[in-house]
């Protein structure tokens, strides 16, 4: 929305039920989940307002604070005030925040525009679908565990901010719909296609074997039946693989559609300052009947 002759006023709102079974984590993750959404618009967050689900007489309230005090000492991170919010008395726990952000029109960033010849950076690396079914049922190494909710509780703001240091055309997070889901969206909407290849592509250590085990979340699997009429997979690129590519994100990384010329200075220069460490997975091509090619 228009608020001056240059200033845009931009919001999102997410929530979603625990990932973890840390309440301070939870809230850290949902809250780092929903500023997504304005980094990826190249916008800086203003203020958010927490929306909150908890069984008030089935849980202590201090789990309840818990899950507050993570979210609010995310949103200190991103430099933002919670100024308040909703809660209503729910059967399961839920929660997520509001954001309200800003961007001047000319620094706005979209997830059309991507141009042919383009480099796709990938910011974050993939798997944190599987891996939180494997931990909601106590099945997932303390390593593994580890690294991705490290990965979930991390800000994208450092990506983002890059991102306005470089001649972006085009970006999107990768959260639910996973990473072909949301690629596909940028290539209807710039009208395009993508080269994948599949070894460049990052997942988070484990995330096959924990595939291979049957821990595929089922918003996953409704991904891979969406994605199936967009994509071509190389043979070598087996059915878990498939999964992988298609797999749930929580506070996923920045997809980001770039001049070729201008993708190794982002990458070097986000990789210099970040501890997860982004990566180029592919090629933007000139449309065909295949959206997404993985080779």
């Amino acid at each position: 929305m228009r608020v001056s002759s240059e200033k845009l006023l931009v919001q999102t709102v997410d929530f979603f039920t625990p990932v973890v079974d840390d309440p301070y984590i939870f809230g850290q993750i949902a809250a780092a989940n929903a500023l997504s959404d304005i980094y990826a618009m190249g916008a800086t967050p203003t203020f958010a307002l927490n929306i909150f689900g908890f069984p008030i007489k089935d849980l202590p309230k201090k789990i309840a604070a818990q899950i507050l005090k993570g979210g609010s000492d995310k949103a200190n991170e991103a430099g933002i005030p919670i100024l308040g919010g909703h809660s209503i008395d729910d059967k399961e726990p839920k929660y997520g925040l509001v954001v309200n952000g800003e961007v001047h029109e000319n620094m706005l960033i979209r997830n059309s525009g991507s141009i042919v010849g383009d480099s796709l950076i990938l910011t974050k690396p993939i798997g944190t679908g599987i891996i939180s079914t494997a931990i909601k049922n106590g099945q997932a190494p303390n390593d593994i565990e580890k690294t991705a909710i490290d990965s979930m509780k991390t800000l994208n703001k450092d990506a983002a901010s890059i991102m306005h240091e470089h001649k972006v055309n085009a970006a999107t997070d990768i959260t639910g719909f996973g990473l072909l889901g949301h690629l596909i969206e940028m290539c209807k909407s710039s009208n395009v296609s993508v080269n994948l290849d599949f070894n460049s592509i990052p997942f988070f250590a484990g995330t096959e074997e924990l595939a291979n085990s049957g821990f595929i979340p089922s918003g996953s699997k409704r991904n891979h039946d969406h994605v199936s009429n967009y994509c071509y997979y190389s043979d070598h690129v087996s059915t878990t693989h498939q999964m992988m590519l298609n797999d749930a994100q929580t506070s996923g990384g920045l997809l980001i559609s770039i001049p070729s010329d201008e993708a190794e200075n982002y990458i070097n220069a986000f990789n210099l300052i970040s501890d997860i460490k982004a990566h180029v997975i592919g090629k933007v091509t000139t449309p065909s009947s295949d959206l997404v090619k993985i080779s």
